[in-house]
């Protein structure tokens, strides 16, 4: 059936579930941006995250869960339209999905034309010229944080010599001297330090706000609603109230320092050299601005965390907490000198891996999951597509690679997939990994790596060259072929 006359079909049925009185549960979706597992959930002791903490206490986590491509836009094109990155045909943060596979369905426009009132805050999809609007929305709003106050007085006297930074040849010099003020300002470069600033007057802090105000107001309405929260932190610049970096004392932080020899006997393929715009040098340790960094990244986690709070506040205070699905991941992970790599667009764990809690109330279609429970088996972003879907009762598009993980949430003790999957490009080719419950297996286009996650799970022992682990090897290699097949499937 053409999918725009299984999108008429789809939107009928949901009608006349609305009509005839069929209660189906809420959802809400919070994903974060560039939010490795530094949240104690993923069994990091280093910092707190009570919100991880009480939606762990609650519901289910899933321990290996994995991005399929590294990056933001890539990365939610794959969750959001439940398709591999080959199939999606999003490899970069420019393209379009519209564009490069016209007519496939995201997760909000399959809900809405379900009958749920679909709305987002902050950004789900990558950027406003990704965003699909009304055929996935009901509403969406994106925010900005206030001005710094340790900028305003800089500004002024800026403007009373160059006129208003907002239009013409004083915003292009405002926007070259603005990333010279201080650290925080920096942007992309990049940016990092006390905001000065509020949790309100930060972009998160109104995302949550406005999540909150629709909840107070029943502004859904008598229909199910599917809020997508897009939370923006941690992502550079690495801003947050001054309360929050407090929390973390540079010189208390816990880390291992990169191995000199590391890239000796792994393909320098798989590098990125990101780390420049840290202001680090491969090989070089420089442990002064490695705690500047990873000081700011905590902070705004913790920041973060206490924003997430008052959702599950707000769910509760509205009598929503138990008639709504709520899944808390994030796009991919993030380097922070591991390996002296620093952010993202590599296929290390701490890039790759993810944190995934999801919590089933009783209303759900699909049962309740155990408060409490928790999982190691494999499981990828791809699958929360077909796991929204068969939880709420909602017809999947066709086309989805992913598979359900609702007979995981039931029972903590199903198994997980055979293997994970995730690649990223390298000019116009891609490397590609494949991880086991033990392995990871990593192709690339001049190289190969294998690590034994179970007795290196930092990954600084590359065996590929091992003789002992040569049919681990072909194994691996096998596997990859396997889901090659499947994530290129519907590529076009």
């Amino acid at each position: 059936m053409p999918r725009n006359r299984l999108s008429v079909v789809v939107t009928f049925l949901c009608f006349l579930n609305v009509a005839f009185g069929s209660t189906k549960p809420n959802v809400l979706f919070i994903v974060c941006d560039d939010l490795n597992t530094h949240v104690s959930t993923s069994g990091y002791p280093h910092i707190s995250t009570p919100a991880f903490d009480h939606l762990a206490a609650q519901g289910m986590t899933f321990r290996r869960a994995y991005c399929q491509y590294p990056v933001c836009g890539p990365s939610r094109a794959s969750f959001l339209h439940g398709l591999y990155p080959q199939s999606t045909g999003i490899l970069d943060n420019n393209s379009d999905i519209r564009d490069v596979r016209p007519g496939t369905v995201s997760m909000l426009q399959r809900f809405k034309e379900s009958g749920y009132w679909t709305a987002g805050v902050g950004k789900v999809f990558h950027n406003t010229r990704a965003d699909p609007g009304e055929v996935a929305w009901n509403e969406v709003l994106r925010f900005e944080n206030d001005e710094m106050p340790l900028v305003t007085p800089i500004r002024e006297k800026f403007e009373a010599e160059h006129g208003s930074v907002a239009q013409g040849k004083a915003r292009r010099l405002w926007r070259q001297k603005y990333a010279t003020i201080a650290t925080q300002t920096r942007g992309q470069q990049p940016g990092y330090g006390p905001s000065g600033l509020r949790d309100d007057q930060h972009k998160d802090g109104r995302n949550v706000r406005q999540i909150v105000s629709w909840l107070d107001n029943e502004v859904h309405g008598e229909a199910p609603f599917f809020i997508a929260c897009g939370i923006q932190k941690p992502h550079v610049p690495f801003l947050a109230p001054d309360k929050y970096f407090d929390m973390y004392p540079s010189a208390s932080l816990k880390f291992k320092p990169a191995s000199p020899t590391f890239w000796r006997q792994a393909p320098r393929i798989a590098m990125v050299k990101r780390y420049e715009g840290f202001g680090f040098e491969l090989g070089v340790g420089n442990d002064a601005l490695r705690r500047e960094y990873m000081q700011a990244y905590h902070a705004c986690i913790s920041f973060i965390d206490a924003q997430i709070s008052l959702l599950f506040e707000a769910l509760k205070r509205t009598g929503h907490w138990d008639d709504t699905i709520v899944v808390l991941t994030s796009d991919h992970g993030y380097q922070l000198g591991e390996h002296f790599m620093w952010g993202k667009v590599t296929l290390f764990e701490v890039c790759d891996r993810v944190p995934l809690l999801i919590r089933v109330p009783e209303s759900s279609n699909a049962g309740q999951t155990k408060a409490g429970s928790s999982s190691e088996g494999l499981v990828e972003l791809v699958d929360l597509f077909p796991t929204l879907t068969e939880l709420c009762d909602v017809t999947p598009p066709r086309d989805l690679q992913g598979r359900s993980l609702v007979p995981m949430l039931r029972d903590s003790s199903v198994a997980g997939k055979p293997y994970a999957y995730t690649v990223v490009s390298r000019g116009k080719e891609l490397g590609k990994a494949v991880r086991t419950s033990r392995w990871r297996y990593t192709k690339w286009p001049g190289g190969e790596e294998l690590y034994d996650l179970q007795n290196d799970p930092t990954e600084q022992k590359n065996l590929i060259d091992s003789l002992q682990q040569a049919r681990t090897v072909g194994t691996m290699r096998s596997h990859l072929e396997q889901v090659e097949a499947i994530a290129s499937a519907e590529a076009r």
